[in-house]
């Protein structure tokens, strides 16, 4: 009997295979057959294409994986569990840096309405309960992967060099963010950055320059908004989904939503200065916008981790123009100390984030801040952006 075959043994993955019996598991990490959860993980050696009905990659299984090249019947789990079904409607979003922000501030606003949220953030797909709207968060990996399952509502914040070591190239990167607008159908809904208002769809466009831009297009009064760049956007982003769906506006209830620990999250240390805890800034993009809310200080700023080859030179660009000094770490803190020394900006090179807060400790003053955002992955580290952060708040407490 055929069966279906799951790639890479993830989050989503071991969801499908909870939900669906007929399943087997093959991952790339294991040598040989392995008991994990109550399931049987195989190694990928042992898959036979000719065996397999269906494959289902974990969303980071890249496309030059040897499992991904022999399969014959690859689908997304958006494919597998939403396809072309008409019984639900949904909203899915995109784009660089803010997207789970926006999605967890239009999952506050509609939550009223029965809305859930998941893909990249909540509930995976396969454990989502039945619900007239779905919100799902909707990363580039998932987006390659998917070509029958479509969104009602496409909402696609900006986009800049991410995982490019995953997708072969930006411009391939890009491709994925602005798959979703082949499918749209006319009364269908995609809001995305000016810059690609030229893209084919039968959907409605809805193109903005900036959060601004965007909130003038909904009416939407931003002096009754209490969020700054970079959330700004998210908060109209959301704000204008409400509009076109319910033709409603909250404000009380878009300023009760609270961001996430680990982005533009400040601390005071015991001598009352200012840190940065933007962990969550993995990117180049989502490190500048730091970066602009504090220009007018003189920054302390830690970067590095894994870029996942992306160009950092816009990011040396920005910092040309700003007083700082710059603190490298990571598997890439060679890369970002020669940028440095190109743009006559003071570096310096450490193999842990222990010791450099304890130099940053020895220079910071009340009117300075130093930022933890390291415009990169923290993979090559730790165990996530979340671990990373942890870490930098535990030693700046003990300050």
């Amino acid at each position: 009997m055929a069966e279906i075959s799951l790639f890479g043994y993830g989050k989503t993955t071991k969801s499908i295979a909870n939900k669906i019996k007929n399943c087997k598991i093959f991952d790339d990490n294991v040598k040989e057959i392995t008991q994990k959860d109550g399931h049987t993980i195989y190694p990928s050696s042992l898959f036979n294409p000719q065996k397999s009905s269906l494959e289902i990659p974990s969303p980071g299984i890249p496309p030059y994986n040897k499992m991904i090249k022999k399969a014959k019947n690859l689908v997304s789990d958006y494919d597998f569990f939403l396809g072309d079904r008409d019984d639900h409607f949904s909203i899915w979003i995109s784009g660089t840096n803010g997207k789970t922000t926006t999605t967890k501030m239009l999952g506050h606003l509609l939550k009223d309405k029965g809305a859930i949220i998941g893909g990249n953030v909540g509930t995976p797909l396969a454990e989502l309960k039945k619900s007239d709207i779905y919100i799902l968060e909707t990363s580039s990996y998932t987006l390659h992967y998917t070509n029958i399952a479509k969104p009602n509502i496409y909402l696609l914040l900006p986009l800049s060099d991410d995982h490019i070591s995953w997708h072969g190239s930006f411009e391939e990167y890009k491709n994925a963010k602005l798959k979703p607008l082949k499918f749209l159908k006319e009364g269908e809904v995609v809001i995305l950055p000016k810059e690609y208002e030229d893209t084919k769809t039968n959907g409605y466009k809805i193109c903005y320059k900036d959060g601004k831009d965007l909130a003038e297009y909904f009416g939407i009064d931003l002096k009754r908004v209490k969020f700054e760049e970079p959330f700004l956007l998210d908060a109209v982003m959301a704000l204008g989904v409400t509009k076109i769906l319910f033709d409603e506006i909250d404000y009380d209830k878009i300023n009760s939503f609270k961001i996430d620990p680990h982005r533009i999250e400040e601390i005071k240390d015991s001598k009352n200065r200012l840190w940065i805890n933007d962990s969550k800034g993995t990117n180049i993009h989502a490190t500048m916008q730091a970066l602009k809310r504090y220009k007018n200080k003189k920054i302390y700023l830690i970067l590095g981790g894994d870029d996942k080859g992306a160009d950092l030179k816009p990011l040396f660009e920005e910092l040309k123009k700003l007083n700082i000094a710059i603190y490298a770490t990571g598997s890439n803190r060679e890369k970002i100390a020669k940028l440095s020394k190109e743009i006559n900006k003071n570096v310096k090179i450490y193999k842990n984030l222990n010791t450099i807060i304890s130099d940053i400790d020895n220079f910071l003053q009340s009117d300075e801040v130093a930022l933890l955002s390291p415009a990169a992955s923290s993979l090559d580290e730790y165990s996530s952006y979340k671990a990373r952060g942890e870490l930098f708040k535990k030693l700046v407490k003990k300050l």
